[in-house]
């Protein structure tokens, strides 16, 4: 998730066992005069995006004949906070929002070129992970979030990529917005009513989810995991992936996944 930070200059705390963080004592953009000498990396260039992009292209050329190959960029709000600072940018919404407008510009022209080196090198879909835009209501989201991911997602369509949104959360009052973006498909986070997100969503958008990826995956059982994705289909739909709300925990025992991935694999196909 500090890829594309890192590889701008940002500062990365990296620990044994945890993913990478980026601390906001000194966010890259602290200053926000900052933004204007700010340059765009190459995921061509020596860095962290060009890690992903090499492992694409190996991927793809493993696998890429029968699985599909997913890609990654952070969302626009994710981003915007990775480069100034979560709590500095909640504010920034309300105390500048001109300066909102241009970073997040400035994010969107950087993940498109992500994306497109990673279409290129075999990527068939990319998800975008935009985190952060769960902590703002729907006003704001609609005001400033809303059509930087429209930007996002249009472009990467335009390349020939689907979309996958994550957006980690309770992404209840804004599930309308997301579903208006055309994404290939949406994740949903375990805090929403399934069945409420579907219908915010539309019929159509597939929904991947969702359970809860501590409380049912983690520390459930593979009966009780079953019964719980059952529910899941039944309150999403035929247009449904299997998975769970957010990040499978390392400590899950492998029984627990395997329960999930075998109740896939038992759904009809069409």
């Amino acid at each position: 998730p500090a890829c594309e930070a890192a590889d701008c200059g940002a500062q990365v705390t990296f620990e044994p066992n945890t993913p990478p963080a980026l601390d906001e004592t000194c966010s890259l953009l602290l200053d926000k005069a900052a933004l204007s000498g700010l340059a765009i990396p190459s995921p061509d260039s020596p860095g962290r995006m060009r890690n992903r992009v090499e492992a694409v292209a190996r991927l793809s050329a493993a696998v890429g004949k029968e699985r599909l190959v997913e890609g990654w960029v952070e969302g626009p709000c994710a981003e915007a906070s990775d480069l100034r600072g979560i709590n500095r940018l909640m504010t920034d919404f309300f105390d500048d929002p001109e300066f909102v407008t241009a970073l997040l510009e400035f994010v969107v022209e950087m993940e498109l070129g992500f994306a497109a080196a990673q279409i290129a090198a075999g990527a068939e879909i990319i998800g975008v992970g935009d985190a952060a835009a769960s902590l703002v209501g729907p006003k704001l989201y609609q005001q400033h979030i809303w059509s930087a991911q429209k930007q996002l997602v249009d472009g990467i369509h335009a390349m020939g990529g689907l979309v996958r949104l994550h957006i980690c959360g309770n992404t209840a009052r804004i599930a309308g917005g997301m579903g208006r973006l055309g994404c290939d498909m949406i994740d949903i986070d375990y805090p929403v009513d399934f069945a409420a997100a579907r219908a915010a969503v539309g019929p159509e958008t597939p929904l991947l989810g969702n359970i809860d990826p501590v409380r049912v995956l983690r520390n459930g059982t593979p009966p009780a995991i079953s019964e719980a994705l059952e529910g899941c289909r039944a309150a999403a739909g035929p247009r449904w992936i299997v998975g769970a709300g957010c990040e499978v925990p390392r400590d899950t025992p492998h029984e627990n996944l395997r329960a999930m991935c075998g109740f896939a694999r038992r759904l009809p196909t069409a």
